[in-house]
């Protein structure tokens, strides 16, 4: 059986905080924008003919974000995932809520310090695995470790302006 990570449900539960996470803004209604989704399909091979219409409005909310209360977002740092195209400073979007499964990406506080890694297996043992053949995976066999999340997305700007 793999060993996974548990997430110390009551901290989050009874809204308290991890200290080392600073909450920088909190979501409300007021935040929100709609946003018109075309009809249709945008094909990375050939193009087709565009017919610009709209089939409906979008909230990116609702479509991302389906445990706003379990959920946060954190920006990646560093190239150890970009294998599994997280790349540095890129926005994950975190679940608490959900188990981590074998093949998931999470994040994790690993001996006081949190990083981003697959769980998976390594020598036949449970792991964290990296993107990047540079990084070892961090077998989990007797290490300190706590689930913080399962990462559902992951928002990668393509062109980045004034950065």
């Amino acid at each position: 059986m793999l060993y996974t990570p548990r997430l110390e449900r009551s901290a989050y539960e009874s809204g308290q905080q991890a200290e080392a996470i600073v909450i920088l803004g909190q979501s409300s209604d007021r935040a929100r924008h709609l946003l018109p989704l075309m009809a249709g399909e945008v094909r990375a091979g050939f193009p087709i003919h565009a017919e610009a219409e709209i089939d409906r409005i979008l909230d990116l909310t609702d479509h991302l974000i389906p445990r706003p209360s379990a959920t946060y977002f954190c920006r990646s740092k560093g190239d150890s995932m970009e294998e599994f195209h997280i790349y540095d400073g890129d926005l994950l979007i975190v679940d608490r809520s959900l188990e981590p499964l074998d093949g998931d990406i999470i994040v994790v506080c690993l001996d006081g310090e949190l990083t981003c890694k697959k769980l998976g297996k390594w020598q036949s043992q449970p792991a964290l695995l990296s993107g990047n053949p540079a990084y070892q995976p961090i077998s989990l066999i007797g290490t300190d470790c706590e689930t913080w999340g399962v990462v559902t997305h992951n928002v990668h700007t393509h062109r980045r302006r004034g950065v």
